[in-house]
């Protein structure tokens, strides 16, 4: 057994659940393989600039529970910087790293991909709040995500149902339906809208008038940011970009909004729920999960089975090359759409 000293960071977007790696990285790392470890700051951007913090056990104690990364985050792309792939390398050799755990989203875990090619011992852990990375049944953050707009759901019920009114619940989701798709069908929805099904707006109000003729004078939609129109675009919120090309959608939710007012003489209201579905507490489940690729990260880095996203698959954890899993997309089960959609309307 090799002692290593070895980083870690968290690149993207922020999900309940970072904090259970980096611990369980850690308390395994430390206590079973006498290894150090490495907070490096803000993702990418802590091995570009050189920020780090130590990582004992003392530093994770306690953060099982806490939502956000205690090491931060950033969307930095080291292939946009000048020299950035070797500026990064040069780093590592300074401070002595001698792999990298990155914790990211397709991102995240492409540059750890590109600085694999580099010479940069990477081991990926999936992380996003939309479930849409190949290779993995679950990504930690998810279940937290689809638990918070459950709740908003089941409180969005009851106004509506007083008020007599159409609530629209806006939820992340830029290219796939999944915290949509399951947050309605467990909440309850009467329409839900995925980027995987554009929809028709005259099929909503449809639906709306079905529920107004059974005496059901409310109605909630939910509908992920990236659903479109058929025939049209998604809606987008600013056209500018990030480093790796995204522009930030939202107002889908607005948009549908003043259509149905259009075509059905009935108040609508919308609700964005925003960062609140990657805020707060992990969930159990979420906890457990990213425990689970912790300890999984630290044992494929003492395997040296690197360039490697641990993965979730039925119940077991096992690890998959990260170039099979990088620029693709998990897309929605359309079988589990065709159960919601039998309590649309």
């Amino acid at each position: 057994m090799t002692r290593m000293k070895v980083g870690i960071l968290s690149g993207g977007g922020d999900a309940p659940g970072i904090n259970a790696v980096i611990r369980a990285v850690v308390r395994k790392g430390i206590q079973n393989y006498k290894d150090e470890i490495v907070g490096i700051k803000d993702g990418w951007s802590g091995l570009l600039k050189g920020e780090y913090t130590r990582l004992d056990l003392n530093a994770v104690s306690g953060i099982l529970p806490r939502g956000g990364s205690i090491l931060g985050t950033s969307r930095t792309n080291p292939f946009k910087a000048e020299k950035g792939p070797e500026k990064i390398m040069e780093n590592a050799k300074k401070t002595g790293i001698e792999a990298v755990v990155a914790i990211g989203g397709d991102d995240t875990l492409s540059v750890a991909h590109k600085m694999s090619e580099f010479g940069l011992k990477c081991v990926g852990v999936p992380k996003t709040i939309d479930n849409d990375l190949v290779g993995t049944d679950y990504t930690f953050g998810f279940d937290t995500a689809v638990s918070i707009a459950t709740e908003a759901l089941d409180r969005l019920h009851t106004t509506a149902e007083t008020h007599h009114r159409v609530i629209i619940l806006e939820v992340m989701g830029r290219y796939t339906g999944w915290i949509a798709l399951e947050a309605g069908l467990a909440g309850g929805a009467d329409i839900i809208l995925i980027p995987e099904k554009p929809f028709d707006i005259e099929k909503i109000c449809e639906y709306i008038k079905q529920r107004h003729a059974r005496g059901r004078n409310f109605s909630i939609i939910v509908v992920a940011e990236g659903a479109k129109p058929k025939g049209g675009v998604e809606i987008v919120y600013s056209e500018s970009l990030d480093e790796f090309g995204h522009i930030r959608l939202g107002g889908v939710g607005y948009f549908i909004g003043k259509e149905i007012e259009k075509c059905i003489n009935l108040e609508t209201r919308v609700v964005v729920l925003g960062h609140l579905q990657r805020g707060g507490s992990p969930t159990a489940f979420d906890r457990i999960l990213a425990t689970r690729f912790g300890i999984a990260a630290i044992d494929l880095v003492h395997q040296e089975r690197f360039d490697r996203m641990v993965t979730l698959r039925g119940n077991k954890i096992e690890s998959a090359p990260l170039k099979d899993v990088i620029g693709k997309r998990k897309t929605v089960d359309l079988e589990l759409y065709d159960v919601a959609s039998v309590f649309f309307g």
